[in-house]
């Protein structure tokens, strides 16, 4: 289970502890990213040497974790505590763009007494 702010999200259909006392509905979060130039400059030189493109890896997260905090405030709109089943979706758009989705189910759950 991952607290974010929080709010419970978890890769499982149930949350331990928890009881879901309604389901929501689907919902998901997505946004599409680029580097600037510098950055694709950057990575390419560091990518004729080998090893960790670390301009690209700090993109990503970036973007993993805006596409995460989307899903959280379209599961919050319709009244969600928590998301189950939450996955990542990620897709090339170009050379240079990526697209990152996460989507899972919102639900309102209950601690176990």
């Amino acid at each position: 289970m991952v607290s974010v702010d929080e709010y419970i999200i978890v890769s499982s259909n149930y949350i331990p502890g928890y009881e879901i006392t309604e389901t929501k509905g689907f919902v998901y979060g997505l946004t599409v990213r680029s580097r600037g130039v510098g950055g694709q400059i950057g990575a390419g030189i560091r990518s004729m040497f080998g090893g960790e493109i670390k301009e690209y890896v700090s993109m990503m997260e970036e973007t993993r974790e805006e596409a995460l905090h989307r899903a959280m405030d379209h599961a919050r709109a319709m009244g969600a505590n928590a998301i189950i089943s939450a996955r990542y979706d990620s897709n090339d758009i170009s050379d240079i763009m990526q697209e990152i989705l996460v989507y899972g189910t919102a639900v309102v759950a209950q601690k176990v007494e």
